[in-house]
This record gives C-alpha cells, structure tokens and sequence, in this order.
C-alpha cells in the first residue's frame, strides 16, 4: 500500500489534504498575480514606460484570468484538476522566469499580460470551486472561503518579501522568486494531489447516501463552456450575479490590489511599508473571507452580499481622505483593516448562490463565467485608474467612482434568486444545499 492509500486510510479525510493543496497552488498564483504591483514603480523608473503602459499589460493579465476561469472548469472535468493545475503551474514558471530578459513594453504585455493571464487563470476560484464540489457534501462554504482566502493570504506571504527584494536586489530577484515557487508546486501537486474521491475507494466528505460519483466528463471543455455560457445569459440571476462580480473586480484587485502601493508612493510612502499594509488585508481578508464561508453556509447569501459591498463602498470613499491627511499612517491603517476583512469575502456567498441556482454539476462553469465578469471589471480598474493618474495626476477618482459602484450593487444583489422567470435554469432538489 502507497502512502498516499495510507494516509487516505486514517482518520482525517483526504478530502481536507486536497483542500490544503488546492489552497497552496491559489496562494502560490496569487503571489504571482500580486507582483506586478511591487514591479509598477521600478519598471517605469528603468524602462520609462508611463503608468498606463504598464497598467495596460496588467489589465490584459486579469482580463485573462477571468475569461480562463470557465475553461479551466471545463477542461478539469475532461483531464481532472490534478493535470490541469500542473500544466498551469509549470506554464507560469516559465513565464514569469522569461519575464526578466524584457526590453520592449509589448514583451511586457505578451509575458505578464498574455501568458501569466492564461496560466492563472487556470489555477483560479473556478476550478477550487469545482474541487469543493466533488470533495466535499459537507462544509462546502466554509472549505470555499479558506481557498478563496489563499489569494489574500498570498499577498501577505509574498508582497513584503517581493517588495524588500526590489528595494535591495532589484525587481529581476523578485520576479525569479515567484517563478521558483511556481515550479515547486508541480511536483507537490503530482504527488498529492487526485481528482476524485473514488480514486481512494472514498465518499466526498460528509456524504452518507450511495450517491453515484458523476463520472469524468468526455464532452469537448470548449463546447461544455460555451453551453453553460448560453445557458446563464438566459437567466436573469447569472446577469446579477455577473453584474455584481464585476464591481467586485472593479474595486479589489483591478484597482487596490494593482495601484494602491503606487498610490501611497505618489503621497510620500515608502514601497515596503505601502506592500505592508496590502499584506495586512491579506491578514483581515483571511479572517474575513473564512467567517464569510461560515456565514454562507447558514444564512441568507443575498443580504451577506448586500453588506459586504455597501461596507466595501464606504471604506473607498474613505480612502482619498486616508491618504491626504496629516494623519496618514492612522488612517491608512483603519482602511487596511476595515477594507481587509470585506476584500473578497463576496465570493463564498456568491459560489453557494450559482450552485443553488444552476446545480453543482453546471455551478463550477456558471461561476468561471461570473467570475470573468469579476476580472473584466478588475481589467477595466486597473487601465482606467492607470490611465486616470497619468492624465490627471492622482487616483482620488479612481477610488471615488468604485467606491459609488459598490453602492449600486448592495443595492441589486438583493434581486438575485428572487422572481426568476420561467424557463430560467433550476437546480434539482438533490443538487441545491440546505440553505440559500
């Protein structure tokens, strides 16, 4: 008997050592997607490139990543997550490696734009999605927010390192770092990670009843995509739920995650405290995002989403006020903090919501779908704001409009799951959880 059957065989479930896994690979790809806003300042200072410039490769990154996300579901139920990641992981070392051989901002937009766009995304929220749902029966919202709070923890993990490797090495060393990390990660995932439970003569966590294990799909992933695609546009919760998701983008990563420690830099802070306060986000957003699974898992999603958007709303149109006044360091501080906890506490309650509607077989592409929504809004954030303080000098619009738009949703997320027209898609009763 291999290790791998006798670790299976013991008291902890093996669906919980893939599920630390899953959060692994996420943090190592978040650390990748978060360099970018340690390299901004250096890469304009070496090269001369302007803001927009660099932000246009990082908008194309994350546009990218979005649009990935239903493939890499769709390609994970035809070669399982366990090949898929693997290929994702090794695809970004390379890229992220060849990164530091640049001389022309366009090989900045193929490499970190194009290629490290296509390789994190498949290695995003959609394909930890469909991991939950084949591991698990129980705790689905709780293990959901813990790999989701990878992407915050992977700021916290790499942004003060990366940013201390720029002030002292150059950013050529940080770039190398990440791409070193990215390699680790295949063998770890050859190794432990499997596709599904029955690969291990086991049930997904907490499932009692002899339900047939969905066998691996054999439908083109392409073809599979596109379906699921053609089925949300009819529906009127995947245009809320997208809608939504869009402003989440729009005020996370596209816009904080790419421009604040550039924004802190143009006020007179020093880069390593400014990669400082994004990776005290990443502490409260752990914390945030993990209670906000707990939360899905028991009360009412749409007025958890409600909530997190109109607090987010407020905190950024705090932000302009944080960073002009003589008091700087308190009020940075309050933001991180406040801003932190509510980062991406959105998407467990927004994962249960799609399961719910459109069952756990379609939920995972349906989610990879909205979470290209997300990621065109964070594309949109992170060109427009570049584009903003190149022309007017300052980000203060930037964080006003996203902060307004956040309102907005608290306000329609409400709709979501209510009214829905006939013929809109419907789970089955044995695919929807215990409580929407």
């Amino acid at each position: 008997m291999g290790l791998i059957q006798r670790i299976a065989k013991g008291r902890l479930h093996y669906g919980w050592i893939v599920a630390a896994v899953t959060f692994l690979t996420l943090l190592a790809a978040a650390g990748i997607r978060a360099t970018p806003s340690v390299l901004m300042v250096p890469l304009e200072q070496e090269f001369g490139w302007s803001r927009a410039t660099i932000s246009l490769a990082v908008s194309v990154n994350l546009l990218l990543y979005g649009l990935m996300g239903p493939f890499s579901a769709a390609i994970s139920e035809r070669l399982g997550p366990r090949l898929t990641m693997s290929i994702a992981m090794a695809v970004l070392a390379v890229a992220v490696g060849l990164t530091t051989l640049m001389t022309h901002s366009w090989q900045l937009v193929l490499l970190w734009g194009i290629l490290v766009g296509c390789g994190s995304g498949m290695v995003a929220l959609a394909i930890g999605a469909a991991i939950v749902n084949r591991w698990f029966s129980e705790h689905r919202g709780l293990v959901m927010g813990l790999i989701t709070a990878s992407t915050a923890t992977g700021q916290l993990v790499f942004l003060p390192l990366l940013a201390a490797l720029v002030e002292h090495f150059g950013w050529r060393a940080a770039v190398l770092t990440v791409a070193a990390v990215a390699l680790v990660a295949v063998p770890m995932l050859a190794f432990l990670m499997r596709d599904l439970p029955s690969q291990l003569g086991l049930k997904p966590f907490g499932q009692r009843d002899a339900e047939p294990e969905r066998p691996r799909s054999t439908e083109n992933p392409f073809t599979a995509a596109f379906g699921a695609l053609g089925e949300g546009i009819r529906s009127r919760d995947f245009w809320l739920l997208a809608m939504s998701f869009f402003v989440c983008g729009l005020s996370t990563n596209g816009l904080i995650g790419t421009h604040l420690i550039a924004a802190c830099f143009d006020h007179g802070i020093p880069e390593v405290m400014a990669a400082s306060l994004l990776a005290m986000m990443g502490i409260c957003d752990f914390i945030g995002t993990t209670g906000s699974g707990w939360l899905s898992d028991r009360f009412n999603n749409r007025y958890l989403l409600s909530w997190y958007y109109g607090l987010r709303g407020l905190s950024l149109l705090f932000l302009p006020w944080a960073l002009s006044t003589s008091t700087v360091g308190f009020g940075l501080t309050a933001f991180a903090i406040f801003y932190g906890l509510d980062w991406i506490a959105t998407v467990p309650p927004t994962v249960r919501l799609a399961t719910d509607i459109f069952g756990r077989q379609r939920g995972a592409m349906m989610f990879g779908w909205i979470v290209a929504g997300h990621q065109l809004g964070a594309a949109t954030a992170a060109f427009g704001a570049g584009l903003l303080r190149t022309y007017a000098g300052d980000y203060v619009d930037a964080f006003l409009v996203s902060g307004v738009a956040c309102l907005i949703a608290a306000g329609f997320v409400l709709r979501i799951g209510r009214g829905r027209q006939e013929g809109d898609p419907v789970a089955t009763p044995s695919e929807v959880p215990a409580r929407a």
